[in-house]
């Protein structure tokens, strides 16, 4: 297995005072519906080029690849790896095609966001299922790639020559074993209920990212026990990271 700096594209931030946290967590942070709002239109561009790459991939027509994008989504978590699975797909190439439109005008996000991150203590990590390029494209919109030490992507997702993204329980476990450091010293914020309870049963500490009405987020209005804090801003983490101090203890902010 290679190295962590050598599979991943680093970022340093740089130091700042007046922080809030402790210097000492590593925050995990997913990317869609998480650091930025992917209702206003990002959501739909994927779906739609999604469906294309499966449709072009396996020579469907629309309506027949939109159902098998949607069938491997809930499965598996990512289609990508139903292409793979099922159909021999190359996932460097599903990945490209399914991501294939203007990114930049599509990205939305909270007032102050680079701001917030500035002021939030700890390192930093990206953790998402979506693809290197994608992931840097928003990241880059939203002007706060600098305050992530790594990107860590579907393309550095394959275990064992098989795609494991979120929520693997081996993903989890190799991350713990990448990053070194304890479990609990980990939080992953994230908006998909699935992959914080994956990060729970791992020792993480976790945080859920509340959109209502949204594909990837829970409809209900309670809280999980494996969540420690819900909130619907990442901002709102400055004011409600006390109640990361004991897992099992839900918060909301």
């Amino acid at each position: 297995m290679r190295p962590l700096r050598k599979t991943m594209a680093l970022h340093r931030p740089r130091r700042v005072s007046g922080m809030a946290g402790d210097p000492q967590t590593v925050w995990l942070f997913d990317l869609d519906n998480t650091l930025h709002d992917c209702s206003k239109g990002i959501f739909k561009a994927i779906d739609g080029a999604m469906t294309k790459a499966v449709a072009d991939t396996l020579s469907l027509d629309v309506e027949a690849a939109n159902a098998l994008r949607s069938a491997y989504w809930k499965r598996y978590g990512a289609t990508v790896i139903g292409m793979v699975r099922h159909h021999g797909a190359k996932a460097d190439d599903f990945l490209r095609l399914s991501h294939s439109f203007d990114i930049a005008p599509l990205v939305h996000s909270e007032n102050g966001l680079d701001r917030k991150l500035r002021q939030l203590k700890g390192r930093k990590v990206l953790l998402t299922n979506a693809p290197l390029d994608y992931a840097r494209t928003v990241l880059k919109t939203l002007g706060i790639l600098r305050h992530f030490e790594c990107l860590w992507t579907m393309d550095h997702m394959n275990l064992q020559g098989r795609l494991r993204p979120k929520p693997s329980a081996a993903l989890m476990r190799q991350i713990l074993a990448r990053l070194g450091v304890p479990a609990q010293r980990v939080v992953l914020v994230e908006d998909t209920l699935r992959n914080l309870k994956s990060a729970r049963r791992a020792g993480m500490r976790t945080v859920h990212v509340f959109h209502p009405g949204t594909p990837f987020s829970s409809l209900h209005s309670g809280r999980c026990h494996y969540v420690d804090l819900r909130v619907k801003a990442i901002g709102r983490l400055l004011v409600g990271r006390h109640c990361l101090s004991t897992p099992g203890r839900p918060g909301r902010a």
